[in-house]
């Protein structure tokens, strides 16, 4: 279900025995609504400045982002809940715990490079963060045995970085579209220009602001797959895969990840000639994704999934 303007709803999946969390809040509707406006800050630059020796200034060096902390000060409403105080006091002592039980979030911050998601529609843009909440802290108030109190919580991003709520998706086949011949009435001399249409290519326009993160997946029969961002860079596999097998390449900072069937790790098979999983981002603007290999039925294909990547919502 979409959320309505202005709402915000933090989500992940159960683990073992710690529960999942589809916690929505933000509006009046939900009973958890903002009392002021969301802050999202960004922390300080790693910058990779060097001094001069014996002289003035510094050498300009690699200069690195920290993540954005996203601050929400919350009002916890049950005060309809009840027609007396006593029924109020209890209705908002489990609401508030109701939130806090979703910050807990064990079920993740249990798991090493697992996020939490955070989404939001502002201004009717659908987004969202991955990262972990953090800080949820109830204020001590006298209106709490009425209804209400007020909660501040944040929540950690794991980089500056709002992603498109819809995720995207390409499929790239090895094999190219069938080619009908020549349309008579052909006179001589016959000649044609521009570029062979023999690799098959298909277009994306990436949107957004930022460069985007490709999840690519390879879908055998196929030997030596290759994954090419014509103009840009491609990724190369020293292995073969059998019809059913898959491999994923997946460079999102929180994944970094090169599996086979979803288990085994290749990421060893990468060719020396493939850029690092960090550098595998597709620019904004116009791309063409080419899958090359061995196929001798020509049913292997690939996928490439993305989401648009903003500096800010």
């Amino acid at each position: 279900m979409p959320l309505a303007e202005g709402e915000w709803n933090l989500s992940y999946s159960s683990n073992g025995v710690h529960p999942a969390a589809n916690f929505t809040f933000g509006t009046f509707r939900t009973g958890y609504y903002l009392l002021e406006p969301y802050e999202i800050t960004y922390g300080d630059t790693d910058a990779g400045d060097t001094p001069m020796p014996r002289e003035d200034g510094v050498r300009l060096g690699q200069d690195f982002r920290s993540q954005a902390t996203i601050t929400f000060e919350v009002g916890v409403d049950t005060v309809d809940d009840a027609a007396d105080a006593h029924g109020r006091h209890g209705a908002n002592l489990g609401a508030v715990s109701k939130m806090l039980q979703a910050w807990d979030a064990e079920a993740v911050r249990r798991r090493f490079a697992t996020p939490a998601v955070l989404r939001t529609t502002q201004g009717g843009r659908a987004r969202l963060f991955y990262g972990r909440p953090r800080r949820c802290a109830p204020a001590g108030s006298r209106l709490t045995r009425q209804g209400y109190t007020p909660v501040v919580a944040t929540f950690t991003c794991l980089d500056d970085t709002a992603y498109d709520d819809v995720e995207q998706r390409l499929r790239v086949d090895l094999v190219p579209p069938p080619h009908y011949g020549l349309v008579g009435p052909l006179t001589t001399p016959l000649t044609m220009t521009g570029e062979s249409g023999s690799r098959p290519t298909s277009d994306v326009t990436i949107g957004g602001t930022k460069p985007a993160w490709p999840v690519i997946t390879i879908y055998g029969p196929i030997s030596q797959p290759v994954c090419e961002v014509v103009g840009r860079w491609k990724a190369s596999l020293n292995l073969t895969l059998g019809a059913g097998e898959r491999v994923v390449i997946d460079p999102r900072p929180w994944v970094r990840t090169v599996l086979r069937n979803g288990s085994a790790s290749v990421a060893g098979s990468l060719y020396r000639g493939s850029p690092r999983l960090a550098d595998m981002r597709v620019p904004i603007g116009r791309q063409d994704f080419v899958l090359r290999g061995t196929d001798e039925t020509g049913t292997a294909y690939m996928t490439v999934a993305w989401r648009d990547a903003y500096a800010y919502l």
